[in-house]
């Protein structure tokens, strides 16, 4: 099982949300930018007052690299490492799960679901979309 994620005063919000199956966000209260990962001041207008919302889970895969080493007992090798666009424009590091190594595309269509961690908590992971989830969804 994946190791526990730390905690800080700055990210706890996300990993509660990620425990409870959501994807949520800071957006600043200033000028209305979406930033991950958390932190406690906006980059664009340097505001401290910050929502969460909620996003949708859905992603195209931006870059992508499958680590084979240094090997950690809680994985299972090869790692795929990703670099996701959600739809909302924020990216996000995670892993890729549910696919062979040989039908990764950079942009395909990914949606978000939740590995757990030893903690009782879970962390976001993408899977590919199956054409016939896209169909249903236009």
């Amino acid at each position: 099982m994946r190791p526990a994620p730390l905690l800080t005063d700055d990210n706890a919000f996300f990993w509660e949300a990620a425990s409870e199956g959501r994807l949520v966000a800071q957006r600043c209260c200033g000028c209305g930018r979406l930033r991950h990962p958390p932190r406690p001041m906006c980059p664009r207008c340097q505001s401290l007052a910050i929502d969460v919302v909620q996003l949708s889970g859905r992603a195209t895969l931006y870059s992508y690299a499958i680590l084979h080493h240094p090997r950690h007992p809680a994985f299972e090798y090869p790692v795929v490492a990703a670099l996701v666009q959600l739809e909302e424009g924020i990216r996000l590091v995670s892993n890729l799960a549910g696919l062979d190594k040989a039908d990764i595309e950079i942009g395909m269509e990914l949606a978000v679901g939740f590995a757990p961690t030893q903690d009782g908590g879970a962390v976001p992971v993408f899977a590919p979309v199956r054409a016939d989830e896209t169909r249903s969804a236009s």
